[in-house]
């Protein structure tokens, strides 16, 4: 991990996740009534928990819209949830608005081109192994794990280290 990533990763006050193929491997699952389903990986959520039990807010904010993560992020306790917004960054001004946040303060996990915009845009703008290349390319970072493979608690896990937390999130459970 690098100290750039490390530095960045300071002054992060709010986390912000894509769900397909971040928060997911990206495979989309239809039933034959429409139904949608989706795989989520538990070191993730635990990632996300511990983010949050050391004061970093959270927030979702996925092009598409299902009812199954409104679930996963009722089920973690993510306060901040936008789904069908195509355009993220419009979503991230409203949120730091609300939150009186600056872009600095922000870390974000993608995986494709819609993301981009975000990346490029906050503090710790970070790829997953499997994104796109041209995201990776213009991404701060790129985790060594792929979406929805613990990408996510790899992220949460660099901000806790970066604010000198993840040696107490971690003992909490000791």
């Amino acid at each position: 991990m690098s100290n750039e990533l490390l530095q960045r990763g300071k002054a992060i006050k709010l986390a912000v996740f894509d769900v397909d193929g971040v928060l997911t491997d990206g495979r989309l699952y239809f039933l034959e009534d429409g139904s949608e389903f989706k795989t989520f990986n538990t070191l993730d959520g635990q990632g996300i928990k511990m983010l949050m039990a050391a004061g970093v807010q959270t927030a979702i904010i996925s092009g598409r819209k299902t009812p199954v993560v409104e679930r996963r992020a009722k089920n973690l306790g993510i306060p901040h949830l936008y789904q069908g917004r195509e355009d993220k960054l419009v979503v991230l001004d409203e949120l730091l608005g609300q939150l009186n946040l600056s872009y600095e303060q922000v870390a974000y996990l993608g995986d494709d081109l819609p993301d981009l915009p975000v990346v490029r845009r906050v503090g710790l703008g970070m790829a997953v192994a499997n994104a796109a290349s041209f995201v990776r390319e213009h991404a701060h970072g790129v985790t060594q794990a792929r979406g929805g493979e613990g990408a996510a608690r790899e992220f949460c896990e660099l901000i806790l280290r970066a604010q000198d937390r993840l040696d107490a999130a971690n003992a909490a459970y000791l």
